[in-house]
């Protein structure tokens, strides 16, 4: 990092601040813990604060409960505008980051508006695959949503100086719907090696949970229906029907947590658990399985492979990216439940296929690194900050 004669001063706009929360919120507290102070100053506008000090300055913006998820709330900045657009004015910031498209983002762009202020954005999540997900049993409604979001999400990121986009699969797909690729610059995730390895391998912790010796069927994520769990709830369907020869383990909560449990009766559920359980679990189970296509990225999917899980994923969404079919995992079809097990067959039948999956796998998340990732960001912030022109490395497509 250069030597600059002020601190930078950077107004970070986030309608959920919580450590641990999502993918989202995890991403954005790897840069908050790297954060150098003797070169950058940070205040934090979001709708839920976080819950312990971050040695930042945080402004609460009042919020909401979204209808169709409580656990979630919507930053509302009309009922702040004035002690908002004061701080801001106080706080003279060189650099806007904003987290998310909601009214928060619209804000913060407006006020980026009226003082030509540059911004950063990360494109945390597809929203436009939720909308194709929830409207699949409406084809004739599903186009035009899916239109008519992408229009207002594209008009949202394309004011952005600079985006941020995890693979060059979402690159591709935002391409489609006529983004502005020229802004656009890949900026992966970074893994916690010390975390997920494959040393935190423990069989009799998951021998305790199953109390068999079947194998082992991972699935980690939030619970809720866009995570195609429709498709798992089929292939543990299917897999009882074939013998019942697999124990499904199942770590997440979320609105669908129960229903889930419902329908996929003698899987172990274990609701949310902590970073530990969830190394231990990665590294001790045979294969994880993960069906989703709305990912931007894919979090779990880097860890299970840290971790020496060999993953069989949905050839969907931005997960896609991080496995290299037959190489480094397989990658099924999304919505057919006998292609994963079909797959997850071929692992446990041929021991050598998975031990060339997991190194490989190993190997290949190496190259996942947050202290180079967010050095990064704080270079482009830094170069955002003195100058008007983008990054010499952004994506041009």
């Amino acid at each position: 990092m250069k030597d600059r004669k002020r601190k930078i001063k950077v107004a970070f706009f986030a309608d959920i601040l919580v450590k641990d929360f999502d993918g989202a919120s995890r991403t954005m507290f790897q840069i908050i813990e790297r954060i150098p102070k003797d070169e950058f100053e940070f205040v934090f506008f979001c709708g839920m604060p976080p819950e312990e000090d971050i040695g930042h300055e945080v402004f609460q913006v009042p919020s909401v409960p979204i209808p169709f998820n409580s656990t979630y709330r919507l930053a509302i900045p009309m009922f702040s505008w004035f002690s908002m657009r004061k701080r801001l004015k106080e706080f003279r910031p060189d650099v806007i980051h904003i987290a998310s498209p909601s009214p928060l983002g619209d804000f913060a762009f407006q006020y980026k508006r009226s003082r030509n202020i540059p911004v950063i954005t990360i494109y945390h999540t597809h929203f436009l695959s939720y909308i194709s997900y929830y409207l699949r049993p409406l084809p004739f409604l599903a186009k035009p949503a899916v239109k008519t979001v992408a229009f207002g999400q594209k008009k949202f990121y394309d004011q952005s100086s600079l985006m941020y986009i995890p693979t060059m699969q979402m690159v591709d797909e935002l391409k489609e719907f006529k983004f502005d690729t020229s802004k656009m610059k890949i900026w992966q995730r970074g893994m916690n090696h010390e975390l997920f390895n494959p040393s935190k391998r423990d069989l009799s912790r998951i021998k305790a949970i199953t109390k068999n010796d079947k194998p082992n069927i991972l699935f980690a994520s939030r619970l809720v229906w866009e995570k195609n769990l429709a498709t798992l709830i089929r292939i543990h369907r299917r897999s009882k029907e074939e013998g019942d020869k697999y124990n499904f383990i199942i770590a997440g909560d979320g609105v669908a947590q129960n229903a889930l449990a419902k329908k996929m009766p003698g899987a172990f559920m274990l609701g949310k658990v902590d970073h530990d359980t969830l190394a231990a679990l990665y590294a001790s189970a045979d294969v994880f399985l993960f069906p989703s296509v709305s990912e931007t990225y894919g979090n779990v999917v880097v860890e299970a492979m840290a971790s020496g899980c060999p993953c069989v994923i949905a050839r969907g969404g931005g997960s896609q990216s991080l496995v290299d079919h037959g190489n480094t995992g397989f990658l099924c079809d999304p919505e057919n439940e006998s292609d994963y097990l079909d797959r997850i067959d071929q692992l446990m039948s041929n021991p050598s296929l998975k031990d060339e999956f997991m190194t490989k796998g190993i190997i290949y998340t190496k190259t996942l690194n947050w202290d180079s990732l967010c050095e990064t960001y704080f270079d482009d912030v830094a170069r955002l900050a003195n100058t008007s022109e983008l990054p010499s490395d952004t994506v041009n497509v």
